[in-house]
């Protein structure tokens, strides 16, 4: 069975003592199964964690019960919890949120007529986004990608709407991972973050929201090749 190539090591869990600690273990918990390093099927135990973590078992439950509300787990009575597998519906209705709500951020953008400072910011991580797929980085590359949906957030003051964005694209982010690390045709990805950023530059509102929905959209192109290859991570098959 094919396995996806490694985004990056992560690091060893250092809790950060500012921070609730069941949010941090929820975090810990979302990027190992994101990245396909807690596999769909796997048994998660809390027993098991709490020791390896080395914290109690109270803020690795409230964690765990936390994935099973998004539909990442699912808790088994008296086995712990089990990793729940890639499933269409779950990627169709995180990337139908994830597009309405960035789609009426861009909508306020466009309302603003001086945009020059979000084209510089659009610039650097497009030029980022080049160097990162010339050298091979992958992990850097799919952080500036999320750089450059986060400027435009910013820029339309809607900050505090980008961890709820965080939230209803938690399983486009899992089906993401996957395919920027084996499918994606990731030049094409810096292709039309430049058709975005000009369109932004323009007065076209509808060019905008059309060239940020294809983006957004180009995920499904690749759900049957990503299940070809990797089966044993599907619960359905692929159209």
């Amino acid at each position: 069975m094919s396995q996806p190539p490694a985004l990056g090591t992560l690091k060893p869990f250092v809790p950060d003592l500012r921070q609730p600690l069941a949010r941090q273990l929820y975090q810990l918990l979302l990027e190992r199964i994101c990245r396909f390093e807690l596999e769909p099927g796997q048994l998660i135990s809390e027993a098991s964690l709490s020791a390896t973590l080395g914290v109690s078992r109270t803020p690795v439950r409230e964690a765990v019960a936390r994935l099973a509300e998004q539909g990442l787990v699912e808790v088994l009575p008296q086995r712990g919890s089990r990793v729940l597998p890639l499933r269409r519906s779950d990627l169709e209705k995180s990337q139908f949120m994830r597009e309405a709500l960035e789609t009426a951020m861009l909508r306020k953008v466009m309302a603003i007529p001086e945009r020059h400072f979000l084209l510089m910011q659009l610039d650097k991580e497009i030029t980022l986004q080049r160097t990162y797929l010339q050298v091979g980085d992958l992990e850097r590359f799919y952080q500036s990608d999320e750089d450059f949906h986060r400027h435009i957030a910013m820029f339309a003051a809607c900050g505090p709407i980008i961890e709820e964005i965080a939230r209803v694209k938690v399983h486009m982010d899992r089906f993401r991972q996957l395919t920027v690390s084996s499918v994606e045709d990731l030049a094409m990805v810096i292709t039309q973050h430049q058709a975005i950023r000009q369109t932004i530059a323009g007065t076209d509102s509808a060019a905008a929201e059309a060239c940020l929905q294809q983006h957004l959209r180009r995920i499904f192109s690749f759900l049957e090749q990503a299940q070809g290859l990797f089966p044993q991570y599907f619960a359905e098959a692929q159209p």
